[in-house]
């Protein structure tokens, strides 16, 4: 076996590791997951920013999720991030995670009852990464809801 370090991996390269590792989450957990995004478009009907992550193990992971600065402050943020949320819980879903970086939104999360669950200092030098999740159910719900997808 080599090893090799380039910054040049193919899509070819990089989908036998995510087939991999999507055929061992599946053997173990019996999950993958479902991709779910929610789209803001202009007039014109072209996609201008938005959501995108995936359901996957009853929780909802915001991967992507940019509005352009003129869309800001609206609360059309709000809208698409409960969009998703809302779309998560018809899944069944009992939370939602994300990370997101101090000059980012972690106010904005914080506001819709997003908490901090780990941070990273220095991520990039002189900011920090925080990973954050909201719960949409009591664990006890929770719980109960687990055993009724199981079935």
């Amino acid at each position: 076996m080599q090893i090799e370090v380039t910054a040049a991996a193919t899509e070819a390269d990089r989908d036998v590791i995510l087939s991999g590792l999507l055929d061992f989450i599946r053997a173990e957990a019996g999950v993958v997951g479902m991709p779910l995004a929610v789209l803001v478009r202009d007039e014109a009907g072209l996609v201008v920013g938005g959501l995108t992550g995936r359901t996957s193990g009853a929780w909802l992971f915001v991967e992507l999720f940019w509005l352009p600065e003129t869309l800001r402050g609206s609360g059309l943020g709000t809208r698409v991030l409960l969009a998703a949320e809302t779309e998560a819980q018809t899944r069944g879903c009992l939370g939602s995670h994300l990370d997101t970086y101090s000059f980012q939104a972690p106010g904005f999360y914080r506001k819709l009852g997003y908490e901090v669950f780990g941070i990273i200092e220095d991520h990039p030098p002189g900011h920090q990464r925080f990973w954050m999740r909201k719960r949409f159910v009591s664990p006890e719900a929770g719980a109960a809801a687990s055993k009724t997808m199981a079935r």
